[in-house]
């Protein structure tokens, strides 16, 4: 096919500009009279949900299943101000088309700020789950409440950080990416998924790369109870990350995609339309945007005069091609180019954003009057620097790793109180250090320094909040300059495997790493390595609360939950 970007892509896709399938009304504009028929019997499989709040209007979304195939199945939406919809304030017909897999999508306006609205869909036979969403808040606001989410693998194990989310009580729900995942059946994370009853549908076993094999994929985890009551509960602002394509992704490709699986842009492609299908995403409107609507995947919410949050696509918008040291070492003699490694790192022109994003980015900080400026978004920002000597002992995993990096860290503490008798080589040891992961922020440290010095213009220290880990961190966060210029808090994973399975770590032994990391890294503050769990942050103008709350077992229906960490911030 022709080589489409993404933004092409938006602006040229009927089912993106909402003409075939994404519904539009003003709240209140309804007729009691209005009835749904269908020629056949449908089933409400996958839950409702709310999402991309704004002051005045939410998403609402559905998928039904008809037992025949029509070309639409008409639906009656009703919402009330009212959770047993006692009054009934707004009514209105819309269509779940086969087009779009049979979901359905309001854009429903019209609504009152920081308040909460019930809804639900049906026709004349069958009534669909009730959802809760709420709009953002207006004017002097006095806190905002976030559950912050990433990296749901069905396979791994159950869902119970969603239940959890569920519980609580929230302005919006932060998903940061990773929503799925598109590995086949005996892949990454499937090792006990026969055993828990959570397999890969039988028709979508095979890694995901067809519009059909990302819709079965969404349809299988929108069939999980867990995620359909966090969905039902709370209103969602969801970014994507990788695995909502494919591994390791970035504009023009991607690490998990092999030539025999044909071309990527039109995978990329297939896993779009999916995933603005499926989720409860404001759609481009093309013509007649709204103020505030952007032809990209990055947007701005507003939480009145205390919280302005900015999501970020870090992923597929303008990222270049992730650095990779192989690239920079010689096979023969086992030398670094440090010099060309160096330049290329540093390169004015290297992206994680692309130019039109970081623009954007730049322009939302400068414009922005909110008390806080939240970045939600996939990877880490924190300089995660390691003693280089280390980047090798990682690809041997086990406890001996462990015990390199204890070792170390005594080393950086002797040379930090001025130990006199340490060599020159022992100072070099610690002296000498390169970034861990490249696919994150300090594979592009040019445009973070960008960023940094843009919050500075504006006296504004920044709110990082990252996923992709699949562990919990918090880091504070210094520009080039050693100036401090805000903080970073990161969210564990719902289900996917941790740092513990990646180096063959028992709990003893990544605890004891939770525990030394942190002193030898330094912008880092605490790390959580091998539980799978979830963010809250509470922001308020004298200071922001996180906790960090884990499940003790995803493997088991029965669980416990805990808070592991909490921090107050004051910015």
């Amino acid at each position: 096919m022709a080589h489409l970007n993404r933004r092409d892509f938006l602006k040229n896709s009927a089912f993106l500009t909402g003409a075939a399938w994404l519904s539009s009304s003003v709240f209140g504009c309804s007729s009691a009279d209005l009835q749904a028929r269908n020629a056949g019997p449908i089933a409400f499989l996958h839950g409702v949900a709310s999402g991309d709040p704004l002051a005045d209007s939410l998403i609402l979304w559905t998928k039904v299943t008809p037992e025949q195939q029509p070309d639409a199945v008409q639906l009656l939406l009703e919402v009330s101000e009212r959770a047993d919809f006692s009054v009934v304030q707004h009514r209105q017909l819309c269509l779940a088309q086969r087009d779009a897999d049979y979901c359905c999508k309001v854009d429903l306006r019209g609504l009152l700020p920081g308040r909460s609205y019930y809804y639900r869909f049906r026709d004349n036979t069958t009534v669909s789950a009730t959802g809760h969403g709420k709009t953002l808040p207006a004017g002097a606001v006095s806190e905002v409440r976030f559950a912050v989410l990433s990296c749901s693998n069905y396979p791994a194990g159950y869902f119970h950080v969603y239940q959890q989310v569920a519980q609580q009580q929230l302005d919006a729900v932060l998903h940061l990416g990773d929503y799925i995942y598109e590995y086949e059946q005996g892949g990454y994370a499937t090792e006990r998924s026969v055993e828990l009853g959570r397999a890969l549908a039988a028709d979508n076993q095979a890694e995901m790369v067809s519009l059909s094999d990302y819709r079965k994929r969404y349809a299988l985890y929108r069939s999980d109870k867990d995620l359909q009551q966090a969905h039902a509960s709370h209103s969602f602002i969801c970014v994507w990350d990788d695995h909502e394509i494919t591994n390791d992704a970035w504009t023009d490709g991607a690490e998990n995609h092999q030539p025999n699986e044909g071309d990527y842009q039109e995978r990329k492609l297939n896993a779009l339309q999916a995933y603005y299908e499926w989720m409860p995403i404001r759609p481009l409107v093309s013509g007649k945007q709204r103020t505030g609507q952007q032809q990209s995947l990055y947007r701005s919410f507003a939480f009145g005069d205390l919280v302005d949050l900015h999501m970020l696509d870090t992923r597929i918008e303008g990222r270049n091609l992730q650095l990779d040291y192989k690239n920079y070492t010689d096979e023969k003699t086992g030398a670094f180019d440090t010099q060309r490694f160096t330049a290329d790192l540093t390169h004015p022109k290297r992206t994680l954003l692309g130019q039109k994003q970081q623009q954007w980015l730049q322009a939302q900080l400068l414009r922005s009057k909110a008390h806080y400026q939240v970045l939600g978004q996939q990877v880490l920002m924190a300089k995660m620097m390691f003693p280089s000597e280390l980047l090798s002992a990682f690809s041997k995993p086990g406890p001996e790793l462990v015990e390199k990096i204890a070792q170390l860290t005594a080393l950086k503490h002797r040379v930090a109180s001025g130990d006199r008798s340490l060599s020159a080589e022992d100072k070099k040891r610690i002296e000498s250090v390169l970034a861990y992961n490249l696919d994150a922020w300090d594979g592009y440290p040019f445009e973070r320094e960008l960023i940094y010095k843009t919050a500075q213009q504006q006296n504004k220290q920044l709110v990082v909040l990252a996923g992709d880990t699949h562990n919990a961190w918090a880091s504070t966060l210094y520009d080039q300059q050693g100036k401090k210029v805000g903080i970073e808090l990161a969210t564990p994973s719902v289900s996917s495997p941790g740092i513990e399975t990646y180096l063959q770590l028992n709990t003893a032994q990544v605890e004891q790493l939770a525990d030394v990391l942190p002193q030898l890294i330094d912008e880092l503050d605490y790390c959580n390595l091998h539980q799978r769990g979830f963010l809250l942050v509470a922001f308020r103008k004298e200071h922001i609360d996180a906790q960090w709350f884990f499940v003790d077992d995803i493997t088991n229906k029965q669980y416990q939950t805990r808070l592991g960490y909490q921090q107050s911030y004051k910015l």
